[in-house]
């Protein structure tokens, strides 16, 4: 497949406990490039994180990881040109059903949350992910403790400037959305062919390893189509905001200039 772009649109798409406030810095730093971005909410996502937190939505447990994807279809659809897709953690799996949908140009996944099948027994994959999942929680809203975070998302941080990123950005989530990426929601083609998309993890990533990215990279196996891996030494799931972001998302740019050639 034709690996070549023009679009100057990128989509940035959240993870879970997150929503587009995530993305405000890498919305300039490629706002600053020329690029038109966007970085639209799941449903029940939209606001500001502490307002989130303190009204916690109970509409949240009807939330599947397939009402994402329409929801995200349909706000990509109204676009004028095919964008480039850039998503992290379950915005990362988002991205691959997407592009597997050819809503997108070409499409980066930032520590990809796993597609259905590909899967991982490391200790800190099944730590960090059970308190989510968890069936003995039905339907209810999940809001994770600084120390899960901590865990999760910011494991070389401090706690202190943990509680700082939570404050900032962390939001209620859906119980649902990760059980249902489990099952046919998060069912990949990874036959299919599909236009570039790039990969990347982080080494020190508790909630989804760098050899788990790396299952889920080396799962596509259409050799017409461009599938690229890059793991960055010394990050953790909160590779997009911890200190020396820039570096990730320079990487991400150069990725994207070398498919206009």
């Amino acid at each position: 497949m034709d690996s070549k772009i023009t679009s100057k649109t990128i989509v940035f798409i959240h993870g879970m406990f997150q929503n587009p406030a995530s993305w405000e810095s890498w919305e300039k730093y490629f706002g600053a490039r020329g690029y038109q971005c966007y970085a639209p909410a799941y449903p029940f996502h939209e606001g500001n994180p502490e307002d989130l937190r303190k009204n916690i939505s109970q509409e949240l447990g009807t939330l599947t990881l397939g009402r994402v994807v329409s929801s995200l279809t349909q706000f990509i659809n109204g676009l004028p040109e095919k964008p480039i897709l850039v998503g992290h953690s379950m915005g990362g799996l988002a991205v691959q059903k997407l592009l597997e949908m050819d809503k997108g140009c070409a499409a980066i996944a930032i520590d990809p949350a796993p597609p259905k099948g590909i899967t991982s027994f490391r200790w800190s994959f099944l730590k960090a992910n059970f308190p989510t999942i968890n069936p003995l929680r039905g339907n209810s809203p999940c809001l994770p403790s600084v120390e899960w975070f901590h865990y999760a998302f910011c494991n070389t941080m401090t706690m202190e400037d943990t509680q700082t990123e939570y404050n900032k950005f962390v939001v209620p989530e859906s119980r649902n959305v990760p059980r249902s990426s489990t099952k046919n929601d998060g069912t990949i083609d990874f036959k299919r062919p599909h236009r570039p998309l790039l990969i990347i993890a982080g080494e020190k990533d508790h909630i989804i390893p760098a050899s788990l990215n790396k299952k889920n990279y080396e799962a596509y196996t259409d050799k017409n189509s461009k599938t690229d891996f890059k793991e960055f030494s010394g990050r953790t799931h909160y590779i997009c905001g911890q200190t020396g972001w820039q570096e990730v998302a320079q990487y991400v740019d150069d990725w994207i200039i070398t498919l206009r050639s």
